[in-house]
């Protein structure tokens, strides 16, 4: 994990652009789509927040759901995604454990034809992600909105995502206009 939350975030936020890509199977040219997703996943990472020897399970439970909708001419479909995210982080030295609660949502605002087969997409993510200590106190917080964009190839068929596969996070093009804490600022002392 990274000093700073945002990149961690950001790149949460850029696997549930791709989860709703893929999601989009079923979604037909022109037509609404909305679906539910849950998942579930256990990581362990030696090191954490660049600690020597701190070595922290994750546990993950993302659970959201996406609206896929075609705006005005153009081919491709606007996504739009609400998640609820919820991080256990375990010491697997001492047992004690902080929590990470996000909700967020994101939009695509703009989609622009490269003219080669791919698109470009300018993402909006809004949210909050709170994190609390054993106590059930919040230690940080990092509510905001950014803004990035992604690289799309859209395998010759623009309007039907179910081929598409994302190729590269392009960057942030607006940063976080909220309180950005530092969450391993804040889950060290509490993990150790």
């Amino acid at each position: 994990m990274r000093k700073s939350r945002k990149p961690r975030l950001g790149a949460m936020l850029v696997l549930g652009a791709v989860v709703a890509v893929v999601l989009a199977a079923a979604a037909s040219a022109g037509k609404a789509f909305n679906d539910t997703f849950h998942e579930e996943e256990t990581v362990v990472v030696e090191n954490f927040c660049d600690v020597p020897g701190l070595t922290v399970e994750i546990a993950t439970v993302v659970d959201g759901r996406v609206h896929v909708v075609q705006h005005g001419n153009g081919d491709a479909p606007y996504f739009i995604e609400h998640v609820n995210v919820t991080d256990v982080f375990t010491n697997l030295a001492n047992g004690k454990s902080v929590r990470d609660a996000v909700n967020a949502m994101t939009k695509d605002l703009r989609i622009t034809d490269n003219g080669d087969g791919t698109i470009t997409i300018l993402v909006l993510a809004t949210g909050n992600a709170v994190l609390y200590g054993e106590d059930g106190k919040a230690i940080a917080r990092d509510p905001g909105q950014i803004r990035f964009e992604i690289l799309i190839d859209v395998a010759g068929t623009p309007s039907d995502p179910s081929d598409d596969e994302f190729l590269a996070f392009l960057g942030v093009v607006k940063g976080s206009t909220g309180r950005s804490d530092d969450f391993c600022a804040a889950a060290v002392p509490a993990l150790s």
